[in-house]
């Protein structure tokens, strides 16, 4: 599980190494700087902010550092979206789902996969 929470600006820092599953400072500042109005040293501010929280490691490789993930994508996502749940909807996972499909246009094979989900959900008779 991961320990501290991941602002939405390290999330976007990690989406870079999670795509290249490895990157070196270099290639952080290079994929994010075109869509970001971040300085380099933001950017390694963090990817050590990052390290200090135990989701990426830094293993020096000659006078760099590569950055890999200590943490997958999937296990991040779950642990935002318990996080999401309890602040918002007070952990109360049904009045999220009411509220999401109540406000979304959900494609009809989407719906069907849902209704076989919650089925799932269901007891045995």
């Amino acid at each position: 599980m991961v320990e501290a929470h991941i602002s939405d600006a390290e999330w976007q820092v990690m989406q870079v190494v999670w795509e290249r599953e490895a990157a070196t400072a270099a290639e952080v500042i290079a994929a994010l700087t075109p869509s970001t109005s971040w300085r380099h040293r933001t950017i390694r501010t963090l990817l050590s902010r990052l390290v200090d929280k135990g989701v990426l490691a830094a293993e020096a490789d000659g006078n760099r550092y590569l950055y890999r993930p200590l943490v997958t994508r999937g296990k991040c996502v779950r642990e935002e979206g318990r996080s999401f749940l309890k602040k918002v909807f007070g952990g109360d996972a049904a009045e999220l789902l009411v509220h999401f499909v109540r406000g979304a246009e959900i494609p009809p094979e989407r719906i069907e996969e849902l209704k076989r989900l919650l089925d799932e959900k269901l007891p045995p008779h």
